[in-house]
């Protein structure tokens, strides 16, 4: 049961409806699940381990509020192994081409620009990271898959005002790696996968610093 709240409120939070700075209030919360506060209580307490949510003296929890610097030191992370081990699953995803998963690709990369388009900027970030895990997914290795997976809901997190101002860029990005992967070219499809995701950590310090 904790693992079920858990994974719900993990939901509620990633995908922003409930937003940072938002009081957790177990009696709601309860409520809104259709469960005993026992096991919301619990899950909140997993919450602020993970830093997910910051308990306040006499008041509760509350929706942890992202800093400039967290968001920072993520995607500088998520530069470093995660990256590399994104841009090297980009090779049997090359390799393994084939017209369902290219095409699969394809259809997230138009979800993706009419998102950003449409100024949804929530909708693009679930979609990059649904992009992400397509192009992970033919590498088949859970290892990678577990922690790329919790940085990418962590990047979701933090970073939809960088969403915002990559915009429609980012998803031309996305549009040379699939190529890539089409033309089963797989030192191509690393290298733009690797470039892709330093330009996203650039944009993110051009926005802090300005």
């Amino acid at each position: 049961m904790c693992d079920r709240v858990h994974e719900a409120l993990l939901g509620l939070i990633t995908t922003r409806a409930l937003r940072p700075g938002r009081h957790l209030v177990e009696s709601e919360l309860a409520g809104h699940l259709g469960v005993s506060r026992r096991p919301v209580r619990e899950a909140l307490q997993r919450l602020h381990a993970e830093g997910w949510a910051d308990p306040r003296p006499a008041q509760g929890a509350f929706v942890h509020e992202p800093t400039e610097e967290e968001a920072g030191q993520l995607l500088t992370v998520r530069t470093l192994p995660e990256a590399e081990a994104e841009a090297e699953a980009a090779r049997p995803a090359a390799s393994n081409a084939d017209s369902g998963g290219v095409q699969a690709l394809e259809a997230i990369l138009a979800e993706g620009l009419e998102a950003v388009r449409s100024d949804a900027a929530d909708a693009a970030v679930a979609l990059n990271a649904r992009f992400h895990a397509t192009v992970r997914e033919p590498a088949g290795n859970a290892v990678l898959a577990g922690p790329a997976a919790q940085v990418d809901r962590r990047v979701r997190w933090y970073c939809t005002p960088v969403a915002r101002q990559r915009g429609e860029r980012s998803w031309t990005e996305h549009r040379e790696p699939v190529a890539a992967v089409a033309a089963r070219d797989e030192q191509s499809a690393a290298r733009l996968m690797r470039e892709h995701t330093e330009h996203t950590r650039r944009s993110h310090h051009a926005r802090k610093d300005s």
